[in-house]
């Protein structure tokens, strides 16, 4: 059965609530660490505590260890997926996600500064080569492009590694990732860490409905944001005659899953700390059902963003931790003014958080910024 026609125009308040749902961010849940990442279609993980918070934030009880575990045991990896930025999956979705997303790494490597270093250069013998190196053991992007420039004189070798991120499914290998720990970013192809072949099929019509089911409802060009993905427009088109069809304030239409969350939008909505790139604030085209585009400036800084937290739903300000000697600190600054209940309940989550991040500190404090 299908939905051919808008039966119902949702308000930013409609969709804030039925996202917060789909994330997990109404009530922590209790549900296995594999369980949430591919129910949020992987976590951005940029830098290595990202998603680590971003589980505390969604699951009851969460301990670090029992995500690095996953990573020691092989059942997560780190690669470059959505927007072809580093994003925490499954074993099980590295494998059938990759190839759906060479697309983006391809159009990413072509557009970037290192693409455009290497036009002219034949790079398919350079690929097979690189998959031989690779199976003699872990190397960073910049081992293996010095490697391969040894075999291609006058090549870029800089350029050469960025390139193998685009044309090979790298997976940084442990202690990149784990809880605690550094390490340089070593890379393995997923098929020689993981023991298994990608996946054949590359079409994007299960990864929209998945999305839909953790983001939803959504237009193509939320779908496109947060995948990267060209052509997502056509993708929802196939789509449409089997998924409900909504509208929002502004008349677009949006699409989703059956019988997916849609919560009354009164909902009461506990605050929560978000990492930075949480996909809850970037998964959208149009995020004002998490941020207002007035406040949208206070969460960047350069070229990235600080780490939010919300009120009643919404972004209301930044959050930090500052650590001297044996002391931590969590830092809250807002960006309007907050209710003495919501200042209560906010500063209770964040010593949570607090307590979770470092542990080890003698003394922890948790103070609001003037």
């Amino acid at each position: 059965m299908g939905w051919t026609t808008p039966s119902e125009r949702l308000t930013v308040r409609a969709l804030n609530r039925a996202l917060l749902a789909r994330q997990w961010l109404l009530g922590r849940v209790r549900r296995g660490v594999p369980a949430a990442i591919e129910h949020l279609v992987g976590l951005q993980a940029q830098n290595t505590p990202s998603p680590y918070l971003a589980l505390w934030s969604r699951l009851e009880g969460f301990p670090p260890e029992a995500l690095s575990r996953l990573f020691t045991g092989r059942r997560v990896v780190r690669l470059a997926l959505h927007r072809s930025t580093i994003h925490l999956v499954t074993a099980r979705d590295c494998l059938a996600l990759r190839p759906v997303m060479q697309p983006v790494l391809a159009r990413a490597h072509a557009a970037s500064p290192f693409g455009k270093r290497l036009v002219g250069v034949d790079l398919e013998p350079l690929v097979a080569k690189a998959r031989a190196l690779l199976d003699e053991g872990p190397l960073t992007t910049s081992e293996l492009g010095a490697r391969l420039a040894a075999l291609r004189p006058g090549a870029d070798a800089e350029a050469l590694g960025y390139a193998m991120r685009a044309l090979l499914p790298l997976v940084q290998v442990p202690p990149r990732g784990l809880w605690g720990e550094g390490g340089l970013p070593r890379c393995a192809t997923a098929e020689a860490w993981l023991g298994r072949a990608l996946a054949v099929d590359a079409a994007p019509d299960a990864l929209a409905r998945r999305y839909l089911a953790a983001f939803g409802p959504a237009t193509a060009a939320d779908f496109q944001t947060w995948s990267g993905l060209p052509g997502c427009a056509a993708v929802f088109a196939r789509l449409r005659p089997r998924l409900r069809v909504f509208s929002d304030e502004r008349g677009r239409e949006l699409l989703d899953v059956p019988r997916a969350a849609l919560p009354d939008p009164e909902t009461p909505a506990p605050p929560r700390l978000l990492p930075d790139y949480d996909n809850a604030f970037l998964g959208h085209a149009d995020r004002t059902r998490i941020v207002a585009a007035a406040d949208l400036p206070h969460l960047r800084a350069g070229n990235g963003f600080l780490p939010p937290f919300l009120v009643d739903g919404f972004v209301a300000g930044t959050w930090k931790v500052e650590r001297e000697k044996q002391r931590a600190a969590l830092v809250l600054r807002p960006i309007r003014r907050l209710t003495a209940r919501d200042r209560a309940a906010l500063e209770e989550e964040a010593e949570g958080l607090l307590s979770f991040l470092a542990p080890d500190a003698r003394a922890r404090d948790v103070r609001f910024a003037r």
